[in-house]
């Protein structure tokens, strides 16, 4: 039996955590993970935030990430730091305050952006306030 390592939103090692994690170790996460290719096409997207998100894996993967299924972050607050990230060829490993908007009433979360040269997926994690808890 394979025991997953619980990895925090903010832990240090979860960029590379993230690069070898199974679906199923992603699902037992408890905040939202959407990677990306260089194209930004969702390649990997968890349980949590199809739940939260109220979008269904289907809906997701294989769809354009600023375009098509969060426009909402097609903005210098988020898109354009991971463009930027690239063509510096530099680390990306941000955490933003932001309101999510498309599809739901607005909702505070935390995301944390992260990219680095050379891996094959950037992500966009997404943690929301525990209910009843002020952002």
């Amino acid at each position: 039996m394979s025991v997953t390592p619980f990895v925090h939103f903010d832990s240090s090692e979860l960029p590379a955590y993230l690069a070898q994690a199974s679906r199923e170790a992603l699902d037992a996460l408890d905040f939202g993970v959407i990677g990306f290719d260089a194209q930004g096409i969702v390649r990997r997207y968890n349980q949590f935030e199809a739940t939260a998100a109220g979008l269904p894996t289907d809906k997701v993967l294989g769809h354009a990430l600023f375009t098509i299924v969060a426009p909402c972050m097609n903005n210098f607050l988020v898109a354009q730091r991971f463009d930027d990230a690239a063509a510096d060829g530099t680390v990306l490993d941000d955490t933003v305050p932001y309101v999510l908007t498309l599809r739901m009433r607005p909702t505070k979360v935390l995301l944390r952006l992260l990219a680095t040269p050379g891996a094959a997926l950037r992500y966009v994690l997404v943690q929301r306030a525990p209910r009843g808890a002020s952002a």
